[in-house]
């Protein structure tokens, strides 16, 4: 179980080093796109791209409902042929036939800042008839080209109408309020959305979120920044929004006019416009004659495929006031855009993308596929596509990597169109251009790893050529790249077999499993790693190899495990017979030495009882004369001989006897130290080596001991026996200096005690 654990937990590290490598190369890739890329939109070399785009995702847009609530009278080419400028009697008389079917707003979108012929007095009647009239001005703040409002129109009636031109020369962004001095001035279309919005019960105010921006009803204007979505260090000036242009659908009409409801101002004097296209709408007045050139570009004005068409001034002031009401009444999504720092991270996640998907694609194909390809290539080997089995593959990533590109393009834009509908305006050119770049910089990069592959390859086939022993190189992916020919007859496959193969698809599991975890530990250390290991070739014959691994890295950053095998099969047979050799020697000398052990003890020792003979108390004896001697110390022999044992043996029998003994020279050994040794020289007789003693007392108690133990009763065979001992002490040096002499003056004191009445013990 710990070992699974291991190898999963080996096969995690390397794959978190593998994504680590990768996402690093990744994050470097993409940063050095993104900043190239905002490099150039800081620059402003986007701005045009993006604006472009911004008007399609216009174009593309779907119709809305028709608008019932503008209503435009044109001044058309008819118009101006009656006479222009336009008489103020004419004007006078075309606003009091409008303010009869009660407009809710009537916007004068034409220059009267001086009388027009005859009729000034009545227009200015109409003028303080109408409060609901909204005339316009031309501001600058220099004062230069300024067009006043009406001299006679009250101030509170009059709305600016400048327009914001971008750089290309359309109009993408609307002006509602403008400070010049101390003088707040408010736009001619947010003039006329707030007149129709009072009867509904609207009115400007600050917004909850932020008290400095305007709230209409259900929506916020956000004010325009000179960095907002496309635009680079743009005119801010004033109140500025950007302009989600409506784009009214058909009315129902026998005409089928589309967009906002036009009649000319010769139909309205000649009472020819029915009063539902008045009543309770807002009417601008405005000229539509192209003679004038009051035209402006928008994003409607051009297509894909067709020219530009500029819209008249007064259209541009409808598609303004909708806007302002709809948002206002109706929630319509007003064009906002994201704070840079997610503008600045949507590109970033594309970049991201662009070099993540690139990099991913380019792995190899899964391997039943190879097999697939390799199994049908033969019959298609006419399509110019497959030469071979490689090219198919090659083929295949490339189709791959194309459709995921395309898929991923169309994803963003997609996207980006229902954000527009949704009322955000998120970068589009940006993010293409960095994920096009990542995935380009990562073509190139995946191009310059294969060409280094290619040529280490090769570098590679040409140097182990020329080696005897079997190598074979492995891609990250521990598949064979490189092999030498001693590698291929080796293993019985011809290369062309093995190539981009890997060890599973050769060898038995087992063998297969070592190998791949051999490979993953040289690629987790990057240290050279040698093991042996068993190989089956395809003759089904085992070896036992050496395997010595290394990790090598060419100059693109591919990793090549390198192994190099040397064939042991022979070397272990020769070794395992010299183990079988070595252990059988081993066990013939434990025979060896057993028997000596036995020998030696049938020598040293007394076959009855077991305790050390004659001999072996002779060599202790001296033994222990010369340690006594080197350490000064006393030493003490005891000569024992049973009293009664003779009586015993003739009367119970030599088997009774021979028991008697074993027990003696067991309560003997019981009664004296470790370091004390007892021996039978033979019969009765017994002695007793004390070695290291302090002084003759310890010789006396020790007599005693021995006494006491030994005159205790026996039991044997049923019969109750007891006998004693008569012991005879010498002392070292005091009695003698050498082993006979100690021993002789043991025995002498031993019969002493015995003829002065046994079971007690003399020193000499």
């Amino acid at each position: 179980m710990s070992q699974k654990l291991s190898k999963r937990l080996v096969k995690l590290i390397l794959g978190l080093k593998a994504s680590l490598s990768r996402v690093n190369k990744e994050l470097i890739i993409t940063s050095g796109v993104v900043i190239l890329v905002l490099s150039l939109r800081y620059l402003g070399l986007l701005q045009s791209l993006e604006l472009a785009v911004l008007d399609q995702f216009f174009q593309l847009r779907p119709h809305e409902p028709p608008n019932h609530r503008i209503t435009i009278v044109t001044i058309d080419e008819a118009s101006l042929r009656e006479g222009f400028p336009i008489p103020d009697v004419v004007i006078a008389e075309l606003l009091q036939k409008l303010q009869a079917h009660q407009p809710r707003a009537i916007g004068l979108d034409i220059y009267r800042d001086v009388p027009i012929k005859n009729g000034h007095a009545a227009l200015v009647a109409a003028y303080k008839s109408m409060p609901n009239l909204i005339g316009i001005e031309l501001l600058s703040p220099n004062g230069k080209q300024t067009v006043l409002p009406p001299a006679d129109l009250n101030r509170q009636q009059v709305g600016f109408n400048n327009i914001l031109y971008d750089p290309d020369g359309k109009v993408r962004r609307s002006l509602l309020y403008w400070h010049i001095g101390n003088n707040l001035h408010e736009s001619f279309a947010l003039k006329l959305a707030l007149l129709y919005l009072k009867s509904e019960g609207i009115i400007p105010q600050g917004a909850a979120s932020n008290p400095k921006f305007l709230q209409l009803g259900k929506k916020v204007f956000n004010r325009f920044q000179e960095n907002d979505g496309a635009y680079v260090r743009a005119d801010a000036k004033g109140y500025q929004i950007l302009s989600n242009f409506p784009k009214p659908g058909c009315n129902n009409t026998p005409e089928k006019s589309c967009g906002y409801r036009q009649v000319s101002m010769g139909d309205v004097l000649a009472d020819r416009v029915p009063t539902n296209l008045i009543k309770d709408r807002i009417v601008l007045i405005g000229s539509t004659a192209s003679s004038l050139q009051e035209v402006v570009f928008i994003p409607y004005s051009s297509g894909l495929m067709t020219g530009a068409k500029p819209v008249p001034g007064i259209v541009l002031q409808a598609y303004f006031v909708d806007q302002l009401i709809s948002a206002a009444l109706d929630g319509r999504p007003l064009l906002k855009v994201w704070p840079e720092f997610w503008e600045y991270l949507w590109i970033f996640a594309w970049s991201y993308i662009g070099t993540a998907t690139k990099w991913r694609i380019w792995r190899p194909l899964p391997r039943f596929l190879h097999k697939f390809v390799e199994q049908w290539s033969t019959p298609i080997r006419n399509l110019p596509i497959s030469k071979n089995a490689g090219s198919v593959i090659l083929y295949f990533t490339y189709m791959k990597s194309a459709v995921s590109v395309i898929l991923s393009c169309l994803v963003l834009i997609i996207g980006a169109y229902l954000a527009f509908l949704s009322g955000w305006w998120i970068p589009l050119i940006p993010p293409l251009l960095t994920f096009s770049g990542s995935v380009i910089w990562i073509t190139y990069h995946l191009a310059h790893m294969q060409e280094e592959l290619k040529r280490s390859r090769e570098f590679l086939q040409q140097v182990i050529n020329t080696i005897a022993d079997p190598i074979f190189v492995k891609n990250e992916q521990r598949q064979w790249i490189v092999l030498n020919q001693a590698y291929c007859e080796f293993i019985g496959h011809p290369d062309s077999v093995l190539i981009d193969q890997s060890d599973v698809d050769f060898f038995p599991k087992h063998e297969a499993d070592v190998f791949r975890e051999q490979d993953e530990l040289v690629l987790l250390t990057q240290l050279p790693q040698e093991n042996e290991e068993e190989f089956t070739d395809a003759y089904g014959k085992t070896h036992l190899i050496a395997t010595k691994r290394s990790l090598h890295k060419d100059a693109a950053g591919n990793f090549f495990l390198v192994g190099v095998i040397r064939d042991i099969t022979q070397r272990k047979l020769m070794e395992d017979e010299l183990r079988r050799t070595a252990a059988e020697l081993f066990r013939s000398n434990s025979e060896l030495k057993l028997k000596e052990d036995r020998l030696r003890h049938l020598a040293y020792h007394d076959s009855l009882t077991g305790l050390p003979n004659r001999k072996f108390f002779a060599e202790q004896l001296q033994e222990s004369i010369d340690w006594a001697h080197n350490n000064h110390l006393l030493l003490g022999i005891l000569f024992l001989d049973l009293d009664g044992f003779k009586q015993v043996n003739d009367t119970l029998g030599h088997e009774i006897g021979d028991r008697l003994l074993v027990t003696i020279g067991q309560r003997l050994s019981n009664s004296l130290r470790a370091s004390d040794t007892v021996s039978r020289l033979g019969g009765d007789e017994f002695t007793v080596l004390l070695r290291a003693i302090p002084n003759e007392q310890v010789a006396d108690k020790v007599a005693e001991k021995i006494l006491a133990s030994i005159s205790e009763p026996i039991v044997l065979a049923g019969y109750t026996t007891k006998v004693s001992a008569s012991i005879g002490i010498s002392i070292y040096p005091i009695t003698g200096q050498d082993a006979d002499t100690l021993l002789k003056q043991a025995d002498a004191a031993m019969y002493r005690a015995k003829n002065l009445g046994k079971n007690r013990y003399e020193f000499f």
